[in-house]
């Protein structure tokens, strides 16, 4: 049997490691809610280079994206976030929220700290009932973190980008 004294001193040094442990958590709890702010910042930036781009080649500016401008304050931590772009009522709609754990792997196989849906639809879609939807997630990787993609029919996934919101407007026009 060890000596109370012992024990003691072994509480005391358990408890001196829980003040190091805690700050951890916090720092990580401020890490991720950063990399989220910059993370809404980052879709949207994709959103608004790709309507720029558009709109250059086009002879009068067609395509809006909504809102125009979005700041790292703009972020809704708890709640949903959107976005829409919009080529004469062809719409694209993005909207995504943080994750309700810290980092999740439940939706996807990376770890992931945002996550949300691509929306798709004109009204020859809506007509129809049809509404195409994708899922979204902001990953963090080792290179980098990054949005991806994920189509829950097909399995495909990729990064989000121009590329893809091409593809995806190409199909409502």
């Amino acid at each position: 049997m060890q000596p109370p004294d012992h024990r003691l001193k072994r509480l005391a040094e358990t408890i001196e490691g829980l003040a190091a442990k805690d700050r951890q958590v916090l720092d990580r709890t401020r890490q991720i809610a950063e990399f989220r702010r910059k993370a809404a910042v980052e879709i949207h930036g994709a959103c608004a280079e790709f309507v720029l781009s558009l709109n250059r080649l086009l002879s009068q500016p067609q395509v809006v994206l909504d809102p125009p401008v979005f700041l790292p304050e703009s972020f809704r931590e708890s709640g949903q976030n959107l976005l829409q772009i919009n080529v004469r009522g062809r719409i694209l709609q993005i909207d995504f929220s943080a994750t309700a754990e810290l980092v999740s792997t439940e939706e996807f196989r990376l770890p992931y700290i945002l996550e949300g849906t691509v929306r798709a639809f004109n009204q020859q879609f809506l007509e129809k009932d049809i509404i195409e939807e994708q899922l979204i997630f902001y990953t963090l990787e080792k290179e980098k973190n990054l949005w991806r993609y994920f189509d829950p029919r097909t399995y495909r996934s990729g990064p989000f980008g121009q590329e893809y919101l091409v593809s995806l407007m190409e199909r409502l026009v």
